[in-house]
């Protein structure tokens, strides 16, 4: 199988269906590793990595569309907070992409609390000068092989926290909410890199997927600007 021939990926031309007269110009990244992009290589799957691939495919439909992605692997929610928002609003956003808390729940001493609060004034303040903002719950590496035994009801727990209290937060908020946790391919093993952190070339295939479905969804809801 390859990205071609892969049912949860793009099919052909569905890209260009999908974002058709979408109406984002200046698209920022805030984030960790997932917005950053360490994904490993899958033979058949492009190379380009996840928040690259969403602003490829904007940037197919409207080739003025401007893109910068913040994303630093390794950052917790307050320290996503406290370097990336403000160069984000400096940016001028219509579209902005949110991804945090991931390493924060990787650790027993998750609060979820905080990072909610965290996640809350950057979508906030950028939802305040203007941006629709894009949340993410993440796919469940706890699958991943490379998390040994012992670590994985904890991590499971946690990152399902996390997953539900960002889609409480997209709800309450009013963000463009991308819910991969309970996706079918979430609990697949080989969907996840050797480092048991984040996912592989086909998770970002995946994932690209899902992101300009939702997005597509949110337009058709949408008056025209």
């Amino acid at each position: 199988m390859n990205e071609e021939t892969d049912p949860y990926c793009l099919a052909s031309g569905e890209s260009a269906e999908l974002l058709a007269g979408h109406p984002w110009r200046r698209f920022v990244v805030l984030g960790d590793s997932v917005a950053e992009g360490l994904c490993e290589p899958v033979e058949g799957y492009s190379e380009l990595q996840w928040a690259d691939r969403i602003a490829h495919e904007l940037q197919q439909s409207c080739p003025e569309l401007v893109y910068l992605n913040l994303g630093a692997s390794g950052l917790r929610t307050r320290e996503i907070l406290s370097t990336q928002l403000e160069r984000a609003l400096v940016f001028g956003p219509d579209l902005a992409l949110v991804v945090g808390g991931g390493n924060d729940a990787f650790p027993a001493t998750y609060d979820p609390e905080r990072v909610d609060r965290e996640l809350t004034l950057m979508i906030t303040a950028l939802q305040d000068s203007g941006a629709d903002v894009m949340t993410l719950g993440m796919f469940d590496v706890s699958y991943s092989p490379a998390v040994v035994g012992w670590l994985r009801p904890g991590l499971r727990q946690r990152m399902r926290t996390l997953s539900d209290r960002t889609a409480s937060l997209a709800d309450k908020l009013g963000t463009i909410h991308v819910h991969l946790t309970d996706h079918p391919l979430s609990t697949d093993p080989s969907l996840y890199s050797s480092d048991g952190r984040h996912g592989n070339a086909r998770s970002d295939a995946v994932a690209t997927a899902e992101t300009l479905r939702v997005l597509a969804r949110h337009l058709t809801r949408q008056p025209p600007r």
